[in-house]
């Protein structure tokens, strides 16, 4: 594994005191100098207004954008125009659920999902449902923390016209085997949306190849600036589909009592952008995409492994493929309080319920510890972590 570790300046602060251990990365990960440097770039040198200036800095400003919006594409295999910039996952899916729901959800309709989802990929759901009088159900995670395909086979029927599933869970760090739920999906005739921001991070994505109708992720997960995220869809999806929020920037024409939309993807995107962290965000491809060509998953395994051996520990699920999320409880110790325990030994890690509530319903549990791992981690950090957790059980308990 290549050292990237100094490319990360947070890495040299501390944390209470102590040296960091940052294990908090499914929730937003650190950034490398690379993006830092970038997003600072475009402030010292473009500064401009996108997409409504014709003198030079203005025009800077647009390229550098949209040859963003080329980047990210090129680096899912998608086209340029089936890319949109939302200020995060959270809108993606939000202006799916609004604006494609909107039209083609009505009563008697199904909204599929399961019972793993984030929040965001309920929520949106729950609100166009209510409008729309469409209903959501919900296909169950097995104890192994994976979807069972013949529940998903016979979830399917002609009611159902969008399922939304993450790639990746955020709590069992299960990667669902999205290919073949895609095609099972699609023989149906059904819709489906595919919530990458676990997956984007750790492998991969071809949006083509997996042939999804939709695909959302958030920038700060990938080594990105907050306040960006990626919308994929096909373009003829897009092209059907109306503003999820309008205003600037969006329009073709407007007079005193109508107004048409410009063409995709600007469609989508009122005001003026976020162009500095589109424009990081293509440097944080950049960056992640060296990641994944010379890293291996090494530490994974030797995580888990490591986490297994801590007398009185339950981890949330065993699926065959998983990402480098490891979600426990300590038997007598509640969660936030070995989180603070950690956090005074220089650890970060995250404590609740992880925005799946429907999912510690499932599991029986109101909230648990979570550790992810990201490139930038150590085995050293592992072993650290490991012996500071059979501390806290011994002072705690």
């Amino acid at each position: 594994m290549i050292d990237i570790r100094k490319d990360f300046p947070n890495l040299k602060e501390k944390n209470r005191g102590k040296t960091l251990v940052y294990l908090d990365s499914a929730a937003t990960s650190l950034t490398p100098k690379q993006v830092i440097n970038s997003e600072s770039e475009y402030y010292e040198k473009f500064g401009g207004s996108i997409h409504r200036s014709v003198y030079e800095l203005g025009e800077k400003a647009t390229n550098a954008f949209e040859n963003s919006r080329k980047r990210i594409a090129d680096f899912i295999g998608a086209s340029k125009n089936s890319i949109v910039f939302t200020k995060s996952a959270t809108e993606s899916i939000n202006l799916v659920a609004e604006s494609w729901g909107y039209d083609n959800l009505k009563s008697g309709d199904v909204v599929l999902l399961t019972d793993m989802e984030h929040h965001s990929n309920i929520i949106p759901w729950q609100v166009i449902c209510k409008k729309t009088g469409a209903e959501i159900k919900y296909l169950k995670s097995t104890g192994h923390g994976t979807i069972n395909l013949d529940d998903l086979r016979s979830a399917l029927d002609n009611n159902v016209k969008i399922v939304s599933i993450t790639h990746a869970s955020n709590v069992f760090g299960t990667i669902n085997p999205i290919k073949e739920i895609i095609d099972i999906v699609k023989k149906n005739g059904s819709k489906i949306m595919i919530d990458g921001c676990q997956s984007i991070p750790h492998m991969r994505v071809d949006v083509v190849d997996l042939d999804c109708d939709f695909y959302a992720f958030s920038g700060h997960k990938m080594f990105g600036p907050t306040g960006v995220g990626v919308l994929y869809s096909k373009e003829e999806i897009l092209e059907k589909m109306r503003p999820y929020q309008t205003g600037g920037g969006i329009i073709e024409t407007v007079t005193m009592t109508d107004s048409t939309w410009t063409s995709i993807p600007h469609r989508f995107e009122p005001g003026s952008p976020m162009a500095a962290q589109a424009i990081a965000l293509a440097e944080a491809v950049n960056y992640l995409e060296s990641c994944l060509e010379k890293h291996d998953n090494s530490l994974n395994e030797y995580s888990l492994e490591r986490m297994k051996s801590i007398n009185g520990i339950s981890i949330y699920g065993n699926p065959p493929e998983r990402t480098p999320i490891i979600s426990f409880n300590i038997e007598g110790i509640h969660s936030l309080d070995l989180a603070h325990f950690l956090d005074y030994e220089g650890i970060t890690i995250r404590s609740g319920h992880h925005c799946c509530q429907p999912l510690m319903q499932a599991l029986n549990i109101t909230a648990c510890a979570r550790v992810s791992f990201y490139f930038y981690n150590s085995v050293e950090e592992v072993d650290f972590l490991v012996d500071k957790i059979n501390k806290a059980i011994q002072v705690i308990k």
